[in-house]
């Protein structure tokens, strides 16, 4: 990729994986062509389909690009796992379902010389109706912190210093993680040149089983971090629910927050997770 390579800090794209055979091709497709110098850190979790072999084989095929470990938990536990295995400066992460631009990673390593954590643009492909839908956004000291971690990027001492993502996440892993980062003095930065496609879910059905995990996590980040109503775009949130799918997303939403108000009992998160609790990346591991 040009006479320049060895001025450039190494960064590893590290991607957790289940049951994603439909996928994975395009997206290991897409990181190959990424400018070096790179490496790929794939982690899988007890995939039932083809993933792992396919995984393997794309390994076997470019053994200085790709490294694949099995662990099984969640994306959380997978993401922290895949850090630890890696050997970059910088992480930036992907997610399975999803496939970059040709220039994604340059334009997240020019971000990361001015900002300490960098979230790309991440654009649906898919059923134009599902496409079309907006995150529900949560600012605070400026940042908005719901960037997902499919296309977001770290300084290796940062994220361990931060203890890496809370394994007792569900979803919204992500946004923790960025409150966290925000809430510790960085900054994050949007930088629209790094693409990430993301594959939406293939039926209706699945849309809403998104949608309720969704709500059950930023009920989980009220647990940790105290509440964050105040935070939201309330009004900007409404008006943006103009299509009958986009009330019905919300609504399942608000069935997974109070879902987890009712079963959450014992297991409500407690604002400081356990030093070195399973599945937390640290310095010292």
């Amino acid at each position: 990729m040009g006479s320049d390579d060895s001025s450039r800090t190494l960064i590893s794209v590290v991607v957790t994986v289940r049951n994603e055979e439909r996928c994975l091709p395009q997206l290991l497709d897409s990181l190959l062509v990424q400018e070096r110098p790179f490496e790929v850190v794939l982690v899988e979790s007890e995939s039932r389909d083809r993933t792992l072999e396919i995984a393997q084989s794309y390994a076997q095929s470019h053994p200085d690009i790709l490294r694949v470990f099995s662990h099984p938990g969640s994306r959380g536990i997978g993401r922290n796992y895949g850090v630890h295995e890696s050997r970059g400066s910088s992480i930036a992460f992907i997610d399975g379902d999803c496939f970059a631009d040709s220039r994604w990673l340059h334009a997240l390593r020019k971000g990361l010389e001015t900002s300490a954590v960098v979230a790309g643009r991440t654009a649906t492909v898919g059923k134009p109706q599902y496409g079309h839908l907006e995150r529900v956004e949560l600012f605070l000291s400026g940042s908005d912190v719901t960037f997902p971690s499919c296309n977001l990027a770290f300084p290796r001492e940062l994220f361990e210093r931060l203890g890496g993502f809370d394994p007792r996440f569900i979803t919204a892993e992500d946004i923790d993680l960025n409150l966290r980062a925000v809430r510790a003095g960085a900054t994050i930065r949007y930088v629209p040149d790094a693409i990430v496609y993301h594959h939406m879910r293939t039926t209706f059905l699945r849309f809403l089983y998104q949608a309720f995990w969704n709500g059950y996590g930023r009920k989980q980040l009220t647990e940790k971090h105290g509440s964050l109503w105040g935070r939201y775009r309330i009004r900007r949130l409404l008006v943006g629910q103009r299509t009958a799918i986009a009330w019905t997303r919300l609504l399942a939403a608000f069935g997974g927050y109070a879902t987890r108000i009712v079963t959450g009992g014992s297991g409500r998160l407690t604002p400081d997770p356990p030093e070195g609790a399973d599945g937390r990346a640290s310095a010292s591991d």
